[in-house]
């Protein structure tokens, strides 16, 4: 209980060694720790002070969250990490995904180690002004299953915050799990008094599977003073250049014949200027409102919404920026779009921004 850290053998909703009940609630009855609790002088959380003097050097926190897994919350941190970084802004990416940590993946990091200095836990680097953490980087394989209960885990998350050298940023993404578990509490209780300036929520459009989870997810942030940067809406609608779909044909037994340079060559014969168009499609229902309805109903800002780009997807597979190149044509834009609206909504970009202007990398 070093620290006051709650010990990896407490019982499911130990109350914490720091709380007034330690060692006397009904939940602390069977622990091996429980006299010891009982016991124990109480008082501030010396860590706390600790994370203060490490997040001294971060001008900006934010939050990745979503209400429910596969809505592509991890893609969309890596996508921003990764937007904020060619603005020449110092940016750290903090995985606390600890049971499913995509974003060594996603950042192209995979087999990476930590290494350790005088100064702390040194952040693995994509560019010299994007640096990531995250658990994957402690497994020894990207295979192997995380099953810890939420004091260990939320005492890696506490050990990431104070023991991590970032240096000098001007933006620290967390990505969260899904939900409102064990790890949202701890990253806002062991942040909040450094200051977190908000978090951005990500969705998908339909009503019953997602944005229910959702809203549940917009009211932890009010219950914990948490402010909403916006809600984004992902996967809205199935868009890619035509050029980039095949197309087929029933056969006569009912399989399906590819027919897609038949019909390419075609259009290039006959309709040349069909061959620029990008295509949509909705995939997911969107009758209610989708994100857009819900951030109106619940006073939240809606920041837009990113369709579901196979190009998109790939570039997330294969870690790297969705921003580099023209295969993301039809997701990058919107992405860009999204973040520079949020630099200036929150006027972020009038000191940080004009001092990357200026030349800073």
């Amino acid at each position: 209980m070093e620290n006051g850290e709650v010990p990896e053998d407490a019982n499911e909703n130990c109350p914490g060694p720091q709380s007034e009940s330690a060692g006397k609630s009904d939940s602390c009855q069977g622990c091996p720790n429980q006299e010891a609790c009982a016991t124990a002088p109480k008082g501030p959380d010396p860590d706390l002070v600790a994370i203060a003097e490490r997040m001294a050097t971060v001008k900006h926190k934010i939050l990745i969250l979503s209400g429910k897994g596969g809505v592509g919350k991890s893609t969309f941190s890596a996508q921003l990490s990764f937007a904020l970084a060619s603005l020449d802004f110092q940016v750290g990416l903090l995985d606390i995904d600890i049971c499913g940590p995509s974003i060594p993946k996603m950042l192209g990091l995979e087999g990476q180690d930590i290494h350790q200095s005088n100064l702390g836990w040194s952040p693995i680097y994509v560019e010299s002004n994007l640096g990531v953490m995250s658990v994957g980087f402690m497994l020894p394989n990207p295979d192997e299953a995380v099953i810890w209960r939420g004091p260990r885990k939320n005492g890696l998350i506490k050990q990431f915050l104070k023991d991590v050298h970032w240096g000098e940023l001007d933006f620290l993404v967390v990505d969260a799990p899904p939900g409102t578990s064990d790890e949202h509490i701890s990253i806002v209780q062991f942040l909040q008094a450094t200051g977190i300036d908000g978090a951005i929520i990500v969705t998908t459009p339909q009503q019953v599977v997602s944005l229910i989870d959702v809203r549940k997810e917009v009211s932890f942030c009010k219950k914990v003073g948490v402010e909403v940067l916006g809600v984004v809406e992902n996967m809205s609608g199935l868009s890619q250049p035509l050029t980039d779909f095949k197309f087929m044909k029933a056969g006569e037994h009912g399989e399906q014949v590819d027919v897609t340079k038949a019909v390419l060559d075609c259009m290039r014969e006959k309709a040349p200027e069909l061959l620029e168009l990008v295509a949509f499609t909705e995939v997911f229902d969107s009758s209610a409102g989708g994100a857009a309805e819900m951030c109106q109903e619940m006073g939240v800002p809606f920041l837009g919404k990113v369709p579901l780009d196979p190009q998109l997807c790939k570039a997330a597979e294969e870690g790297r920026s969705c921003f580099e190149g023209q295969s993301c044509r039809v997701s990058a834009p919107v992405l860009r779009g999204m973040i520079e609206k949020l630099l200036k909504v929150k006027e972020w970009n009038q000191d940080e921004l004009q001092h990357a202007e200026n030349g800073r990398v």
